[in-house]
């Protein structure tokens, strides 16, 4: 079955368990360009189903429902298969690689070099970084970092973006300013974004449904919304 990006995420009866003990229970769809922000404390299971989502959940964690994202079931595929982009808290740039060594690998094979390096170079010149190509990544500012990471994903053409406290490490002035940059640019890809955080500043931001996990009492879908 093609992928059809239009068709969004869809968390469909997803149980995510910890030595057989129900973490997170819900059921949910994030529309192309709509955010699902998952908010708890640490302990509650919020990065384990962000793993879940992504195909990297290890024992003793398991997981039962379906993942489908753009009419595709990916709930067992290995990680590479899914397509889902992610960006962490830190940028975890490569650096024994140049910011543009950084983006050649995210993109997908074909097309020649010149037609390569030229997508590169747009790329940095939508995020304001133009002319970035050659420089050392640990030359650059916090800011800069990230937006070379959220580049880096983008290359990559996934068709969801999962995001891990990604402003977390930044002050609150470019925290705001990436929190826009990465909002719009799903936006305009048409990528449903789970984001998970423990900031309300982070949810009101992403103006879409909230859900919220605690460790002492998992989240039931009577509690969408209220969080």
């Amino acid at each position: 079955m093609h992928p059809d990006p239009k068709s969004g995420l869809h968390l469909c009866g997803l149980n995510l368990r910890l030595d057989g003990q129900l973490l997170a229970a819900l059921d949910a769809k994030v529309a192309q360009g709509e955010v699902l922000t998952v908010m708890g404390a640490s302990g509650s299971g919020k990065s384990s189903l962000l793993a879940a989502l992504a195909g990297f959940l290890a024992p003793p964690f398991t997981i039962e429902g379906r993942i489908v994202l753009a009419g595709r079931d990916v709930t067992y595929l290995p990680p590479q298969a899914r397509r889902m982009g992610l960006m962490f808290q830190q940028p975890l740039l490569f650096p024994h690689m140049s910011v543009g060594e950084n983006l050649l690998f995210a993109l997908p094979a074909g097309g020649s070099s010149g037609e390569r390096r030229r997508k590169i170079e747009q790329a940095l010149a939508d995020a304001d970084l133009e002319g970035f190509a050659a420089r050392d990544p640990q030359t650059l500012s916090g800011g800069q970092q990230s937006r070379v990471a959220l580049v880096r994903v983008l290359l990559a053409e996934p068709l969801a973006l999962l995001l891990d406290e990604p402003f977390a490490a930044l002050d609150t002035a470019l925290r705001s300013a990436m929190r826009d940059l990465v909002f719009a640019a799903a936006r305009k890809a048409g990528l449903p974004v789970v984001l998970v955080t423990h900031d309300r500043a982070d949810a009101e931001a992403a103006v879409g449904q909230i859900l919220q996990l605690d460790a002492a009492a998992p989240y039931s879908e009577a509690s969408a919304g209220s969080a």
